[in-house]
């Protein structure tokens, strides 16, 4: 197995992003998530590209999962996998 790195897409005065962003510091997993403000035109111009309508969002290399529910979900399978995709 190897890990995989994500992508957070979101926006800083968004509450959902909020959440996810702290679910991520709550469990160490800043080393394997890049945070990417769609307040920036690059971070804006890849999350519209992959599919993106609503923050937060998170890249995981195959599907955009989109959604305060949707991230922490698939964040809390990276967590509940010893940090390891399979």
């Amino acid at each position: 197995m190897t890990s995989i790195h994500l992508e957070l897409f979101h926006l800083i005065s968004d509450p959902p992003s909020a959440e996810a962003r702290r679910f991520i510091v709550d469990h160490s997993l800043e080393d394997r998530v890049s945070f990417r403000n769609v307040a920036f035109p690059e971070a804006e111009d890849d999350w519209l590209s992959l599919g993106g309508k609503t923050t937060p969002a998170l890249w995981d290399g195959t599907h955009l999962h989109q959604g305060a529910q949707a991230v922490v979900a698939r964040l809390q399978a990276v967590v509940n996998l010893g940090r390891d995709e399979s």
